[in-house]
């Protein structure tokens, strides 16, 4: 099973964790089975095409799902899964 790391603001869809382990074969399948057993997760990370938001970066170790396979990217048990959503504002 992968490690999927949770940010702060989907960890109270989460019950707070932070850290999840989490069985799937790639990225569509993992972020499903977070799904049921945390509803929610999903809407917050895939838009209505069912692709991830543009404003949401997910991590296989260190490379980024859109220059691998998206949400195809295989997954084996060592990965580490980073769900990383966009920072903006500050000032100028």
């Amino acid at each position: 099973m992968a490690t999927v790391l949770i940010p702060t603001p989907l960890r109270r869809l989460t019950g707070g964790q932070g850290k999840l382990t989490i069985a799937g074969s790639d990225i569509g399948s993992l972020i499903q089975a977070i799904d049921q057993q945390y509803p929610g997760i999903a809407e917050k990370v895939l838009d209505g095409d069912g692709k991830v938001k543009r404003f949401i970066n997910v991590f296989v170790n260190d490379s980024e799902i859109r220059t691998l396979q998206g949400l195809a990217t295989p997954v084996s048990e060592s990965d580490q899964i980073s769900i990383v959503p966009a920072m903006a504002g500050g000032q100028p």
